[in-house]
């Protein structure tokens, strides 16, 4: 057992970047059939019908107090709900996917300046210096194929999102850590549902092209994001830092961009390049452990 916790903690959080980062691509090739809240609705309707049978069979300590059950529904409107919502409606509103990956992509910045305040964690100078070179790689990739042309709901619906993800990792740390993984994910995922079904119901047609594409694009939005890179999320907020856990989300944008260029053939320039060298090297500054 030992054994397999190293395997899984040396792991996970790869792993997790690698799941996160096909959110794009998912998003890519099933919003063509279905408008963006009746799609969120569908995914995490599908996700919970998944979790049902695994919630019975491996029976995760679901006994908790009204209090407790709050805050992760709380942490779970912060972190889908706001954050998801504000990323689909801001490409549906106009701003492009890189510009909207660039402005969620200050979140570890946003989780560095709080987490100090909230958790005693004091990121050193080398922590800094990896956070700032993250940002700068991030806007090497992104910054300079962003559309400047879009209105202003649209960039609020992206700010919205940062604070959704930032404000949900800190409130999850903060209050929702000493939970089974499947009982977190359960919790946050109900009241998740009913805003995107409120939200498709009262602002959308809620039609659905039934297409194979839309159908292989919403199981793996539900099957590697909504189950696998959530539960990993979910198992790197309770193991590590708040402000290195954030870090890993540095490393989204660079590998939505290989991603694309794999499977799109959108350019991939030495500009990039460069830009996803600096990410990976300000991530590693803030990963890696004092030596003892």
């Amino acid at each position: 057992m030992p054994d397999l916790n190293r395997l899984v903690s040396a792991n996970a959080p790869m792993l997790f970047v690698l799941l996160w980062s096909t959110g794009y691509i998912g998003a890519k090739y099933g919003l063509p059939y279905a408008e963006p809240f009746t799609l969120l609705f569908l995914r995490f309707v599908l996700a919970l019908a998944l979790l049902a049978p695994l919630v019975m069979w491996l029976r995760p300590a679901m006994a908790m107090s009204g209090r407790e059950r709050g805050h992760l529904m709380v942490s779970g409107l912060l972190l889908h709900g706001i954050y998801l919502g504000g990323v689909f409606a801001a490409i549906e509103l106009g701003l492009s996917a890189g510009l909207t990956a660039l402005v969620v992509g200050a979140q570890p910045l946003l989780t560095s300046l709080a987490a100090p305040l909230l958790f005693g964690e004091r990121p050193s100078v080398r922590h800094w210096a990896g956070i700032l070179l993250g940002l700068g790689g991030i806007s090497l990739i992104l910054g300079s194929g962003a559309d400047a042309d879009f209105p202003l709901a649209a960039l609020l619906a992206a700010v919205a999102a940062l604070v959704g993800i930032t404000a949900g990792t800190l409130y999850q740390k903060r209050f929702c850590t000493q939970h089974d993984l499947l009982a977190v994910t359960v919790h946050q995922y109900l009241p998740t549902v009913a805003l995107f079904g409120l939200v498709a119901l009262g602002f959308e047609t809620r039609e659905v092209a039934w297409t194979a594409q839309f159908v292989a694009a919403l199981l793996w939005l539900v099957l590697a994001l909504s189950l696998g890179a959530i539960l990993l999320l979910t198992y790197l907020i309770k193991h590590g830092e708040a402000s290195r856990v954030s870090s890993l989300f540095y490393l989204v944008p660079p590998a939505t961009a290989i991603e694309a260029w794999l499977l799109f053939g959108e350019p991939l320039g030495w500009v990039k390049v460069a830009g996803i060298a600096l990410v990976a090297l300000g991530v590693w500054l803030v990963m890696r452990r004092k030596s003892v």
